[in-house]
């Protein structure tokens, strides 16, 4: 295979081998569901989902496995403060997230395992980790002991004296640089029996428990954002690799969505909901959005951007829609080669959507020129890339909920691409009055006309 990936742990692309011919194995932490989801939380899944449509397309038989947290220091603080069960609101949570999932096109996982459900593979790694030497219990805690383990630090390339847990210093550690594995019940908080006492899991473990439950010991990666390579993915390498599983192939962590330079967060109050943003734009225009830099580069979120990214999206769909009004529907054909030589390098997107765009203007130079069969593979080609990036225009996905297209927004359309039409034929006779004519019909009935050498692209002035 082809692909090359950048792995963190080497800090370099490798070429991407998997461990068992024909099949490809992806854990992807996914959510806390201590509040709404906002486009920082999503941008992780969706670049995953387009890893694992790339795989698919390539032939693989992929597994996919995205954890959800639903236990957590935060959720129960969050719920205690509005009154609500922990349970309740970490359901409630789950449910919006799943829902921004669905909105942007994220095919389902494989498998999306709670926390909560695996106690029983947590403790048993507890006592694996015991059995070793590398873990104690102290107090009803249990703590992994940093230094049984000499190549702590590998992953996110620190020395071991260097890190802190960011625990603090309370509770029975033997050394500051231990992290928790099992927490003590306190009251009020739900808790499990376990050899230790009654507790809770920490986070840490949790991922490494769910990970090689339905993976196996070993799987091909595992991935999650730039935040969580420490200590999350650090300790879970440790704790995985100190029972005795070799673990992941390959780690790859996507970059953040910021604003103003700093990463979104809550606590920083910088948030934009998905479901505030998708009364302002369609969920395959800010997939398009999410999914058009490069995984590992940060998006520094503006307006602008977003709505520059609607523009650039409307333009490939302008195609196809000319296309198949004017010749056929057009059925998914070959990729190009800019395309696969773009995402073989570590996903490109970036030029995977060049190498898109490119064919859509090709495409619609053919249309002007008349020549039906080159437009109707140009349109061909398009689908099958946005196919792989999820953005292929004519999925049922992105249609209504009773998967058609509403009658009203098709009939608007088929007048305002048929005016277009006749604006085109102006401009190639030279008969530049009647294409503006045409245009000036267009902008007072509401409908903004956007120029590109891709083609004209038009919105109603209210999006």
């Amino acid at each position: 295979m082809s692909l090359r990936l950048f792995d963190t742990a080497t800090r370099k692309q490798r070429d991407f081998v998997p461990l068992r011919a024909g099949a490809a194995s992806i854990y992807v932490c996914g959510a806390t569901v201590q509040g709404m989801p906002h486009i920082g939380h999503v941008r992780s899944g969706l670049n995953y989902d387009v890893l694992r449509r790339w795989l698919a397309h390539k032939g693989l038989d992929v597994k996919l496995v995205r954890n959800v947290t639903d236990i957590d220091d935060k959720i129960l603080r969050k719920a205690a403060a509005a009154g609500r069960p922990w349970w309740e609101w970490a359901s409630t949570h789950e449910r919006a997230f799943d829902a921004a999932y669905d909105a942007l096109g994220c095919l389902p996982a494989s498998i999306e395992p709670r926390a909560t459900g695996h106690v029983p593979q947590m403790v048993e790694l507890i006592e694996r980790l015991m059995e070793r030497g590398h873990a104690y219990a102290a107090g009803g805690d249990v703590y992994f002991a940093v230094r049984t383990f000499p190549e702590y630090g590998a992953l996110s390339h620190q020395k071991v004296d260097d890190v802190a847990q960011g625990e603090g210093e309370g509770g029975a550690k033997r050394d500051p640089l231990d992290f928790t594995l099992w927490k003590a019940a306190k009251p009020g908080e739900p808790s499990w029996a376990t050899p230790w006492g009654r507790g809770r899991p920490g986070w840490h473990l949790e991922c490494s428990a769910m990970s090689t439950f339905y993976l196996g010991p070993q799987f091909d990666i595992h991935g999650g954002g730039l935040d969580l390579v420490f200590p999350h993915h650090e300790n879970e390498r440790a704790q995985s690799n100190a029972a005795g599983d070799p673990f992941a192939q390959y780690w790859l962590h996507n970059a953040w969505v910021t604003m103003g330079g700093e990463k979104m967060s809550k606590s920083l109050g910088n948030t934009l909901s998905i479901d505030v943003l998708l009364r302002r734009v369609r969920g395959v225009e800010l997939r398009y959005y999410l999914v058009g830099p490069h995984y590992r580069s940060s998006i520094e979120y503006s307006d602008a951007a977003l709505h520059e990214s609607v523009a650039a999206y409307r333009r490939i769909e302008s195609f196809v829609h000319r296309v198949r009004e004017r010749i056929g529907t057009p059925e998914p054909g070959e990729l190009s080669p800019e395309f696969v030589e773009a995402m073989d390098d570590d996903l490109g997107t970036p030029g995977a959507l060049a190498a898109i765009h490119g064919t859509v203007r090709e495409g619609n130079s053919a249309l002007d020129a008349g020549d039906r069969s080159a437009a109707l593979r140009a349109a061909e080609s398009v689908r099958a890339m946005t196919g792989v990036l999820g953005l292929d225009p004519l999925d049922p996905h992105w249609a209504e909920d009773d998967g058609t297209v509403d009658a009203t927004t098709g009939a608007l359309s088929a007048l305002v691409e048929d005016l277009l039409a006749q604006r085109q034929d102006a401009r190639t006779r030279r008969d530049f009055a009647a294409a503006d004519e045409v245009r000036d019909r267009l902008t007072a009935a509401g409908v903004s006309v956007e120029d590109s050498p891709d083609g004209p692209t038009w919105s109603l002035k209210d999006v």
